[in-house]
């Protein structure tokens, strides 16, 4: 597998992770069946996509795109979808996490 193919199934693996901690809320603690079995469903797909990714990427960029994707892609799903705060400090972290993974990746 090419690094660019590498890296584009990180991506969507990363987008995959923020389904699935959506999906997760929205099964209320596992409580409503069919957002359960998405949420599951969702947990596999990403695993294995970050896990074919891993096969060819440096393990600790990887992973620090990967979570960085998750952390503030879940942190805006938050803000649009349930109405979560969105203020300034939080706001500075995510850029501060976007920085930090943009570092990583333009070092590796």
């Amino acid at each position: 597998m090419s690094p660019s193919l590498a890296w584009l199934l990180l991506i969507v693996s990363g987008i995959t992770d923020v389904a699935w901690a959506l999906a997760t809320k929205k099964s209320a603690g596992f409580s409503e069946p069919l957002w359960a079995a998405i949420s599951l469903v969702l947990l596999v797909i990403f695993i294995a996509l970050l896990t074919k990714a891993l096969t060819v990427l440096p393990l600790g960029t990887a992973y620090a795109v990967w979570t960085g994707i998750g952390a503030v892609g879940s942190l805006a799903a938050g803000v649009v979808l349930f109405g979560e705060s969105s203020d300034a400090v939080r706001l500075t972290f995510a850029a501060v996490t976007i920085l930090g993974v943009v570092g990583l990746k333009v070092s590796s």
